[in-house]
């Protein structure tokens, strides 16, 4: 049989000793204990006393498990009154292992801490058999729903970037992110993209950590680009995500490969047309991407329409320049040397993509800088709509803020490496 002694140890809780043991259905420990140690803070003027008052009402606070049985700690906590302050108020103890107010132990709420990472607050209160509240109140806890930038000792990079909450519903919210000695982090959750939003957010940064922001990658959408010149000014490089600009440029051939596909169909018979199968997705990739079956499909289709094949070189001819290992005004002239290619062949597809270019080409040769590229911030959103989808939705941007912190960092913050 177990001693109060080596249970004690096994408990793991300072300042206490066991009083008795009452083992009680179903399969449930309620160990109830006394406190061993003396005096408290006066909950007025903050100082020791030691004048003791007795003992408060009896509280139970759920511990971690004991070979499969739930357990409870009973303790009836420690009274003192304060000589000093008028009134001679009371004051309860509180002991390290546990909070005031709370129904568990510190070390319960980091046990239901790891089992939320990855999971949802439903899953959880079903294994453990407590509420969702209970655990939305560990949460709470633990978690605040802002950065607390004293916690951060350097922001090199920021990305920003918009998901939406509801699909279907235009009801986005801002994902602000960063990465810290190699590991994500989310730095805020915006309400809006508005301009002012961001703006306002970005002067909340302290600003021992504005002045070491070098890089901020983001999509091209203006409000994102507005608010960070005039926060950073031009100090800092707004760098517009590669694989967007990529995504805008081939949206060009893509249209042309539509349009010239429609014109083959009318043309062609139906077995000299059939031979053209996926010419969709093949001429989305890369020649040294294709195997040998493929290159004679594409070959097949650029024999048959010049106009996309010259439009898919121009392609290649613009993400070699990006493969380049270029600085940012080099990178300039590479890309105004392919604009006047464009204009000088006529390749139309590209019209709208080339004002994207005179009116962004700043943010979009910033990429030549460090070659910085936004993959960090798609790969978060990517994670954020797995933990909606999990979640069956979140609509509370602190709730959104504290499950996505605890999902990148849950491990590390609550015992495991």
């Amino acid at each position: 049989m177990i001693s109060k002694e080596e249970l004690t140890s096994l408990l793991n809780l300072s300042d206490i000793e066991i009083e008795r043991v009452v083992k009680t259905e179903p399969k449930t420990i309620k160990i109830y204990v006394n406190s061993t140690k003396e005096g408290t803070e006066c909950q007025r003027c903050g100082k020791a006393i030691d004048k003791y008052y007795g003992r408060g009402r009896q509280i139970e606070l759920r511990h971690l498990p004991i070979l499969g049985y739930k357990t409870y700690i009973i303790i009836a906590p420690k009274r003192y009154v304060c000589e000093k302050c008028d009134g001679r108020p009371t004051s309860t103890q509180t002991l390290s292992w546990y909070q005031r107010r709370s129904t568990c132990t510190i070390a319960y709420e980091q046990d239901v801490m790891r089992l939320l990472i990855n999971s949802t607050l439903e899953d959880v209160s079903m294994k453990e058999q407590i509420g969702v509240d209970a655990i939305q109140g560990i949460l709470d806890r633990n978690i605040a729903t802002q950065t607390n930038w004293e916690t951060i000792a350097a922001l090199d990079v920021i990305g920003i970037d918009e998901i939406a909450l509801k699909k279907g519903h235009r009801d986005f919210v801002v994902i602000v992110s960063t990465y810290i000695e190699n590991k994500l982090r989310v730095l805020g959750i915006l309400q809006n993209r508005e301009k002012s939003t961001v703006t306002k957010f970005f002067l909340s940064i302290p600003k021992r950590l504005r002045q070491k922001v070098k890089i901020i990658c983001s999509d091209l959408y203006a409000g994102f680009i507005n608010a960070a010149k005039a926060v950073f000014n031009k100090r800092v490089a707004i760098c517009a995500d590669r694989f967007h600009v990529a995504k805008l440029y081939r949206d060009g051939l893509d249209t042309l490969r539509k349009r010239e596909m429609r014109r083959l169909r009318k043309i062609l018979r139906k077995e000299a047309y059939a031979s053209l199968k996926n010419a969709h997705w093949i001429i989305r990739h890369r020649r040294h991407e294709l195997s040998a079956d493929e290159l004679r499909i594409m070959n097949r289709l650029f024999d048959l329409s010049p106009k996309l094949r010259e439009a898919y070189e121009l392609c290649e001819a613009l993400t070699s320049i990006y493969d380049m290992p270029l600085t940012k005004g080099q990178g300039k002239r590479k890309i105004k040397g392919w604009m006047q290619r464009v204009v000088n062949r006529k390749a139309t597809c590209f019209d709208r993509f080339l004002g994207t270019l005179k009116t962004h080409m700043d943010e979009i040769t910033s990429y030549f800088i460090a070659r910085q590229s936004s993959g960090f911030v798609e790969g978060l959103n990517n994670k954020i709509k797995v933990l909606k989808r999990r979640c069956y939705g979140i609509t509370n941007r602190d709730h959104l803020y504290q499950r996505v912190y605890l999902d990148l960092g849950g491990y590390a913050q609550f015992g495991v490496d």
